[in-house]
């Protein structure tokens, strides 16, 4: 190997960008534009580090398949940190099938989590889990065991499993220890934050008090009448009934959940699901049709009787109701919910994570930079996007991704 090339590349492994770029700076070899290209990375210049890592993988050339291989591994590990989820996950795929072909396994097993971080990041949780699976954590360098246990963490608090998550995050502590490596510690610590935050609200009665995740996963496994309004749906016995596509019948079945056990006024009732100020004779035959769907839909789960004044939850088998609530009342809150993990994103990241259009999203990131919660830096396709800061955030029950029981 080169001296100077060998020079360059201990100087990025010991965490000396400008080491590196003192040796490779004027170079415009292939292997001199890939470590450019890692140190630019290490500095916080992402854009110029990919650009140099794409210059670097097309130099190469297909003679030299897996240095080429490493230099895509690469610029999707940068992609995904800046919140780029739109670099092809063919491309990645191609390249750890190379690598592992040619017997590259430390970096095989680094495209392999960054596949897994990105299928988590969009909610695939069911994909993440059979990407992790051939990851053999004892085979993995220091470094690459972190990322694995953190993504294992990520699947667990995404699955409200906490035992799981704090096992996993514990074991991504002890490598990111033994991998010394000041970032990889901090975000250990940073995932490890999210236990000790409130997750949701329980509310009934007048009443509402902060739940962390552990508490969260309490409600969820008891055997309540759950009316989950994180997901829009009805939890019992760990068996989940979705009113996604049933807006109004779910703000009834809220309104109904919150007065619990002491019956829901019509005013009440016309406000939360119709936004209506006053009660006539056509909203309440419109209340009664809406009723009428809603005791279908629960079925045996609970019945929904009369009362003078409105209309009283009676769940079956004398089940408690548990109402479960986000942190934060906001009809962006899943958005939120993505940029409370601190990082910067991109609107088309969004896009991808939520499963909506570009011009959706857009829409939304505007409403909420007028009102402050968010907050943009660069221009057209280098805008991204962070929270300005929202109390009570962040919670998992928000992000991408079905429970267990859905």
């Amino acid at each position: 190997m080169d001296p100077l090339i060998a020079v360059a590349a201990r100087a990025l492994a010991t965490g000396d960008p400008l080491g590196a770029l003192n040796r490779v700076a004027l170079r415009d070899d292939p292997p001199s534009l890939a470590l450019r290209g890692i140190a630019m990375a290490q500095l916080g210049d992402l854009e110029r580090a990919s650009a140099l890592l794409r210059r670097a993988a097309r130099a190469f050339g297909p003679a030299q398949a897996v240095a080429r291989a490493r230099c895509v591994v690469a610029e999707a590990e940068i992609a995904f940190v800046s919140r780029d989820l739109a670099f092809p996950a063919a491309a990645l795929e191609t390249a750890r099938a190379t690598l592992e072909a040619q017997g590259d396994h430390a970096n095989a097993a680094h495209a392999r989590t960054l596949q897994a971080r990105r299928q988590l990041l969009v909610g695939q949780l069911a994909d993440a889990e059979r990407t992790l699976a051939g990851l053999e954590p004892a085979l993995l360098q220091p470094a690459l065991r972190a990322g694995r246990e953190l993504v294992a963490a990520g699947l667990a608090l995404r699955r409200i499993d906490t035992s799981a998550a704090r096992v996993a995050l514990a074991r991504a502590d002890r490598a990111a220890r033994e991998a010394r490596i000041p970032a990889l510690a901090a975000e250990v610590e940073a995932a490890a934050r999210v236990l000790a935050e409130p997750a949701a609200r329980l509310v009934g009665g007048g009443k509402e008090r902060p739940l962390r995740l552990d508490e969260v996963e309490r409600v969820l496994g008891s055997a309540a009448f759950v009316v989950d309004a994180c997901r829009q749906a009805v939890r019992l016995k760990g068996v989940a009934l979705s009113f996604a596509t049933r807006p109004v019948l779910f703000a009834l079945l809220r309104a109904l959940g919150e007065a619990w056990p002491a019956d829901a006024s019509r005013r009440r009732l016309l406000a939360a699901a119709f936004g209506a100020k006053h009660v006539d004779e056509s909203h309440r035959a419109r209340l009664r049709v809406e009723i009428g769907r809603l005791r279908a839909l629960l079925g045996e789960r609970a019945d929904v009787g009369a009362t003078t004044d409105g209309y009283v939850l009676v769940p079956h088998e004398g089940r408690e109701v548990a109402v479960l609530a986000p942190p934060v009342e906001d009809r962006h809150a899943r958005l939120l919910a993505l940029l409370a993990d601190g990082e910067a994103w991109s609107s088309s990241a969004l896009a991808i994570a939520l499963g909506a259009s570009p011009r959706t999203v857009q829409r939304a990131l505007g409403s909420l930079a007028r009102t402050g919660k968010v907050q943009c830096f660069g221009r057209a396709r280098s805008r991204r996007w962070t929270a300005a800061g929202v109390p009570g955030f962040p919670t998992v029950l928000l992000l991408p991704g079905p429970l267990p029981s859905d």
